[in-house]
C-alpha cells in the first residue's frame, strides 16, 4: 500500500491511523481502489507494517466520509458514488466556497496575489505536460486544483472552513477526478481559475463570487457523461 502513494508523506506528529486514512482515502478518491473492491484490514496492516488497530480506526473514519461500507461477515468495501451524497456535497462546497471566495477579495494581500499566481503558473505547466504524460499530468493537475481552493482559504482567513469540508466533499471529489482524468478540458478548469483569481486580486466579492459559483456548477454539466462511462461506480438511492 505505501508504494502506492509516493506522493504522500506522513507529516511530523501525524499518528499512524491519521495517515493510514489519508492514504485509503487518497487511493479511492483517485480511483486507485476501485468502487465494491473489497479491502483487506490484514493486507492494508501488513503493507503499512503496522498493527490491525490503526486500519481499524481509519476504516471507520472513511465509513462515516460515505468511502467505505462495512458488511457485516464479509468485511470491508470501497463504497459505490451515492449520487444522492454528491448533490449535497455539491450544495455545501458551493455556499462554504462562493463565501470564501468573497472573503478572499475583501483579505488580499500582495503575498496572496503572488501565491494564486504561481498556483496558475504551476497547473499550466501540468496541462502542458499532458501531451507527453497524459495520466500523470492530469492526477498531478487535480492536486493542484485542490492546492489553488485551500490556498484561497488562507487568503481569506478560513483554513478551518476548508478542513470542515474534506469529508463533506469526499463523493464529489471522486467525481471531480474522473472529470479531470477523463473529460474536463484542463484549458477550461484553467481559464476558471484564472476569472476566480483575477476577482480576487482586484478585490471584488461580487465577482469572485460568481466566478466561482460558475465554476463549481460546471460539474453538473460532466455527470451525465460519466455516469454513462462508469455505471457500475455510481449509486442512485430512492
Amino acid at each position: 500500500m505505501v508504494t502506492q502513494f509516493p506522493f504522500l508523506e506522513r507529516q511530523a506528529h501525524e499518528p499512524i491511523a491519521a495517515f493510514v486514512q489519508r492514504a485509503l482515502r487518497t487511493a479511492i478518491i483517485t480511483h486507485r481502489m476501485q468502487p465494491g473492491e473489497m479491502l483487506s484490514e490484514q493486507e492494508i496492516a501488513r503493507r503499512f507494517d503496522i498493527s490491525r488497530q490503526p486500519v481499524r480506526e481509519a476504516f471507520i473514519k472513511l465509513s462515516e466520509a460515505g468511502l467505505v461500507r462495512v458488511l457485516p461477515q464479509r468485511g470491508t468495501q470501497v463504497a459505490r458514488i451515492s449520487m444522492s451524497e454528491v448533490n449535497d456535497a455539491r450544495f455545501v462546497r458551493q455556499a462554504v466556497e462562493i463565501a470564501i471566495a468573497a472573503e478572499a477579495a475583501r483579505q488580499i494581500t500582495e503575498p496572496g496575489r503572488r501565491a494564486l499566481e504561481q498556483h496558475l503558473a504551476r497547473q499550466q505547466e501540468a496541462a502542458e505536460r499532458e501531451a507527453e504524460a497524459r495520466e500523470e499530468a492530469r492526477e498531478q493537475f487535480y492536486f493542484l486544483d485542490e492546492a489553488f481552493h485551500a490556498e484561497l482559504a488562507l487568503i481569506a482567513k478560513r483554513p478551518a472552513a476548508w478542513k470542515l469540508l474534506e469529508n463533506v466533499k469526499a463523493q464529489m471529489d471522486r467525481v471531480r477526478f474522473l472529470a479531470v482524468e477523463l473529460i474536463s478540458p484542463l484549458d477550461r478548469i484553467i481559464a476558471q481559475h484564472r476569472a476566480i483569481m483575477a476577482a480576487v486580486k482586484s478585490g471584488d466579492p461580487v465577482a469572485a463570487s460568481e466566478a466561482m459559483r460558475a465554476h463549481l456548477d460546471s460539474i453538473l454539466s460532466e455527470l451525465p457523461e460519466l455516469r454513462r462511462q462508469f455505471v457500475g461506480h455510481f449509486v442512485e438511492e430512492s
